[in-house]
């Protein structure tokens, strides 16, 4: 009997100690198991093996962290199919029609930076898809000036602007979405 089988017949019988050591030692398996998974998966993928790992662990515990397996051969059934199970919610989510339903992701920077600024066509296309986004939301619209324009950090306009830093990165995001949607619509069909 291996050891982490019999780690989990102690967390049945109530061994609250035995938990506590059964995660450090499936935890490499597990790595590696993400690492095979994630191997199989698209080319720019968010999600690392520890991640994924992590997320598929805390799926694997009840609601009082308890793991619940009878034997090694069914905890990393398991886990290979709670990992599986993440995979597919991710990429259902990716292609969601409110996250883009598989659309091309294409950065402002791509499209606004992509030919010298010089470009006065250009230029104004960027000011005026920023003028429509500060109507919409005036506090994005700024963060687009500090983060493009005056080169700041997402920390650093963040405290300029009395917000927190995961609230900034979220804002940025939407804002680069908003304002590549506004400059594609506003040139039209190529």
């Amino acid at each position: 009997m291996s050891d982490v089988t019999r780690l989990l017949e102690a967390i049945e019988e109530g061994d609250t100690a035995a938990d506590e050591r059964l995660l450090p030692l499936v935890y490499a398996e597990l790595r590696q198991l993400a690492r095979a998974k994630m191997a199989r998966e698209q080319p720019g993928q968010t999600l690392q093996p520890t991640a994924l790992v992590h997320e598929a662990w805390l799926r694997l515990v009840d609601e009082q962290g308890r793991a619940r397996f009878e034997n090694r051969a069914h905890f990393f059934g398991s886990a290979a199919e709670a990992m599986r199970r993440i995979l597919i919610e991710r990429a259902r989510r990716r292609l969601a029609i409110r996250h883009g339903g598989g659309q091309e992701r294409r950065d402002l920077e791509e499209i606004a930076v992509a030919a010298p600024m010089e470009k006065d066509e250009q230029l104004l296309a960027v000011h005026e898809a920023l003028e429509r986004l500060a109507n919409h939301d005036s506090r994005k619209a700024e963060l687009v000036k500090l983060r493009y324009f005056a080169g700041l950090s997402i920390a650093e306009s963040a405290e300029i602007l009395g917000i927190s830093p995961p609230t900034a990165k979220r804002d940025w995001a939407y804002a680069r979405a908003w304002l590549v949607r506004e400059m594609e619509r506003e040139a039209g069909p190529k």
